[in-house]
């Protein structure tokens, strides 16, 4: 009788739980037996494990071979587990030393051939290893993505042959290399001096930027919509190293990989208003991310806004107030992070030509009103700035006008901005509590009274009214001034004013 304990990482979410791999050998007729809520894709490892250790010239036991992984509600799919089954089964053969197993962890897909290929999630399960005070070994195909854990003990092996060699000290591991590599310069992005007129359309932008604010653009078609939303994710400042772990480690868990060129560089999400409620929040069996958790510390746009069907526009509420989406599937549920910053945009109306002054719309009331309840109160009192667009003029437009201010420039504001609100409450404007509020955002006498007539005026919201005081705050940090402004709060309340009425 023989028994082994390797230690392996599932996949929950962007969470990496611990898995313990016990293979126990007895008497009775050759069968191997998975137990521990694999999916279709573990239970056939036993297939791929015995053809890898016979080309590995090992020898498969013929005996009765149970392997569970632990613990048993928790499930467990894909092929990560490759690797740490096939140690099991040569350490409780004793065809390798298991005390080499203690103190590792393993993931990995075999070929039939012992070759190790890469696997979803390795970066979650490095963070989760380092902070176990353990060593992971994976595949060289995941060695980069490995080596994005600062001070983590991550190994690379090509083979399950060079995998033993290494446990048993006839050759050395090498360390995961590679990962970070430098952000693209500013300069790469599009630039906001591509953008000629449209001066409280940027000015709007830049609020956006310096507090990390939800924004809905709304104008005819060609005024500079996209062409602006194109342009914020050039004037936010880099990732935090926390945050560029954060968003590799979902886009590790995405299925397409990291690419280490993007490092510290913000995500930037356009899904099409056709997709539909699983490909914006998540779904499928097991629950896998969506594009609202890929928008993760970076921007969201979401053109044509009316044209979403409202369902799918209905489950961004959450995750803009809480910053995580979580995804419930028969038998199992995961949360995934989703802290994005959601730039909208929209026609006036359905021909789009509304309130133009060629009066070229021939939309009733009815048809206005009807187009803009295709979008909820709810969704639109959580989007901070509401700017109304217009169509610029063709002199405007003339390839000798002159350019406008530049990204660099303004990420430049951006960056102070920023900076004094982290010194000053740790967090973004975008992101204060009741707390930070009422700490941070305090009026005169002259200013409470303005707040008090919009309130009357505008028909405010609690939750409108804290937003207004968080884009003041932030105008006013742009400023660099130590209190909120009269001037500022009136720029702040210009943007919650209705972008459209009926009687457009």
């Amino acid at each position: 009788m023989g028994l082994a304990l390797v230690h392996s990482r599932a996949r929950a979410g962007i969470a990496a739980p611990p898995v313990q791999v016990e293979v126990h050998l007895s008497g009775g007729l050759p069968s191997t037996q998975i137990v521990g809520l694999p999916a279709a894709a573990v239970r056939e490892s036993r297939d791929r494990v015995r053809a890898a250790i016979l080309c590995a010239q090992f020898e498969y036991p013929q005996r009765r071979i149970t392997i569970n992984l632990a613990p048993a509600d928790l499930p467990k799919d894909g092929g990560r587990f490759d690797l740490p089954i096939a140690l099991g089964i040569l350490a409780a053969s004793g065809q390798i030393d298991r005390d080499a197993l203690a103190g590792c962890e393993f993931l990995g897909e075999l070929g039939l051939t012992g070759e190790l290929r890469a696997v979803d999630g390795v970066l979650p399960a490095v963070l989760a290893a380092t902070r176990d005070g353990r060593r992971l070994v994976v595949p060289a195909g995941s060695g980069a993505e490995a080596a994005l854990a600062r001070d983590a003990e991550a190994y690379v092996a090509r083979t399950l042959l060079e995998t033993c060699a290494g446990l048993g000290g006839t050759t050395a591991l090498p360390r995961a290399q590679g990962g970070k590599e430098p952000a693209a310069a500013p300069a790469s992005a599009p630039d906001m001096a591509d953008v000629r007129g449209q001066a409280q359309a940027r000015r709007a932008l830049e609020i956006a930027a310096a507090g990390g604010h939800h924004l809905l653009m709304s104008g005819p078609p060609g005024c500079g919509k996209t062409l602006l939303a194109s342009r914020l994710p050039g004037l936010l400042p880099e990732a935090s190293e926390a945050e560029a772990l954060e968003t590799a480690a979902v886009a590790s868990i995405s299925g397409r990989g990291f690419d280490p060129r993007l490092w510290r560089q913000r995500p930037w999400r356009a899904p099409h208003h056709g997709a539909s409620v699983a490909a914006l929040a998540g779904g499928g069996s097991p629950p896998r991310l969506g594009e609202i958790s890929l928008a993760h510390n970076g921007v969201l746009f979401l053109d044509e806004l009316p044209e979403w069907h409202r369902a799918v526009l209905e489950v961004l509420r959450e995750p803009l107030e809480s910053g995580r989406i979580t995804v419930a599937r028969a038998g199992r549920s995961a949360e995934f992070p989703a802290r994005f910053q959601l730039v909208a945009a929209m026609n006036p109306c359905p021909c789009g030509w509304a309130g133009d002054p060629s009066s070229r719309c021939r939309c009733s009331p009815d048809r206005i009103r009807q187009y803009w309840g295709r979008i909820s109160g709810p969704l639109l009192d959580r989007i901070d700035l509401h700017l109304a667009m217009a169509r610029l003029p063709p002199q405007a437009l003339r390839g000798d006008a002159p350019p406008g201010e530049s990204s660099a420039a303004i990420r430049g504001r951006v960056i102070a901005a920023q900076a004094r609100q982290l010194e000053r409450a740790g967090r973004l404007n975008a992101r204060l509590d009741n707390a930070g509020i009422t700490r941070d955002c305090r009026l005169g006498d002259d200013g409470q009274r303005l707040l008090e007539q919009a309130c009357e005026r505008l028909q405010l919201t609690a939750r409108s009214l804290h937003r207004v005081l968080r884009v003041a705050r932030t105008i006013a940090d742009l400023e660099a001034a130590s209190a909120i402004a009269t001037t500022h709060l009136a720029e702040a309340l210009g943007y919650r004013a209705p972008l459209s009425t009926p009687a457009t």
